[in-house]
């Protein structure tokens, strides 16, 4: 398959603290040590120490301790006391009956273990970070915003040279601003990058709440694929009304469930996630060889190899046509004019500038 389509999770086109959508990064296996997190029992409450329950009240504790509050240490358990015998800050009680969301609410603890900032190079400024990105600091103090920013603008250097290394920048990132959404997102993309999508999941789920925003869905939807979970990676592109979501953020999410549905076999049906209104073959966008790639790519599973042909050029007539675009920044659509056979060596493009399709 193409690489718009395939069965494993897609090589998207993203850049860290970018722009939405075209300018920001996806995920990343790495280095990063993930977070412990013990598997709790079926009852929800922790497990007795050493398997032995604690002492019940009134009963004297083995080392003859005072009892606090009436109730002797567990079997085993090491206090913290200080003079007058009153258990010091720290206590294990109240640790134990706090939830992993009261210790680490924003989950940043998957980035706390041992780690050393990467160094920045000479002549790389804060002031490359993307406008966008930039305003997102403006909560934190100056001097870490610089910081932050500097290793949000590595992490966008490197996302394809070498992923694994801006995968260290975006941790850094992280260490010094949790809880920022692009630096969450960031993180989150260059995991799926390197191949962490366990790592890029969470990742994208913290930044999701943080943000209220749903344009990283089909990178969420791609990293479900990704941990061999097809049915839950549909089910996760069911959550939000497409309707909600920009055009190339449908696209994507469109190319994402064709992806999962070909994981599952189904492949009829991952013709039909791509047969959108987007697929307009005398229309280009953006996004639309990715999107003529992957209908080509299904047809051809289907064994219907002429038509998928007719979209494989169809996808090269419109990326010529994007190429060609003497301002691509600036457009916002390209009117591709499909020729009859005797004039298929030409091309004709009628560029519509300000035209906004979604």
């Amino acid at each position: 398959m193409s690489d718009s389509a395939d069965r494993g999770p897609r090589d998207n086109d993203r850049r860290p603290g970018g722009a939405p959508n075209g300018g920001r990064p996806t995920g990343a296996r790495g280095d990063a040590s993930r977070p412990y997190k013990a598997t709790p029992p079926a009852s929800g409450k922790p497990p007795f120490r050493d398997g032995k329950p604690p002492a019940r009240d009134g009963q004297a504790s083995r080392d003859g301790r005072p009892a606090r509050d009436g109730r002797p240490p567990r079997e085993g358990e090491k206090r913290l006391w200080t003079k007058g015998g009153t258990p010091a800050r720290g206590d294990r009680d109240a640790r134990e009956r706090e939830t992993p969301e009261d210790r680490d609410p924003f989950g940043t603890r998957s980035v706390r273990s041992r780690h050393d900032d990467p160094l920045i190079p000479e002549g790389v400024e804060a002031s490359e970070l993307d406008r966008i990105a930039r305003n997102e600091l403006k909560t934190l103090s100056k001097e870490n915003a610089d910081g932050v920013a500097l290793h949000l603008v590595m992490a966008a250097r490197l996302i394809e040279a070498d992923p694994a290394l801006a995968h260290q920048h975006a941790i850094s990132a992280a260490r010094r601003a949790g809880r920022i959404g692009v630096v969450r997102e960031t993180l989150a993309i260059t995991a799926y990058a390197t191949g962490d999508y366990a790592l890029a999941l969470r990742e994208l789920r913290t930044y999701r709440r943080i943000t209220g925003r749903n344009d990283q869905l089909p990178m969420m939807v791609d990293s479900e694929r990704g941990l061999g979970r097809p049915e839950k990676a549909l089910e996760e592109g069911r959550s939000v009304p497409r309707s909600s979501l920009p055009a190339d953020v449908r696209v994507e999410l469109a190319i994402a469930m064709s992806g999962a549905r070909l994981d599952l076999g189904q492949t009829e049906q991952a013709l039909a996630e791509l047969e959108i209104p987007e697929l307009d073959p005398k229309t280009a966008f953006g996004y639309s060889p990715a999107l003529f790639d992957a209908y080509a790519t299904v047809l051809e599973e289907l064994g219907r190899g002429t038509e998928a042909e007719e979209w494989y050029e169809r996808s090269e007539r419109a990326s010529d046509a994007l190429d060609q675009a003497e301002n691509p920044g600036d457009v916002d659509v390209i009117e591709v004019i499909e020729l009859e056979d005797d004039d298929e060596d030409v091309v004709e493009d009628d560029v519509v500038e300000g035209d906004q399709r979604e």
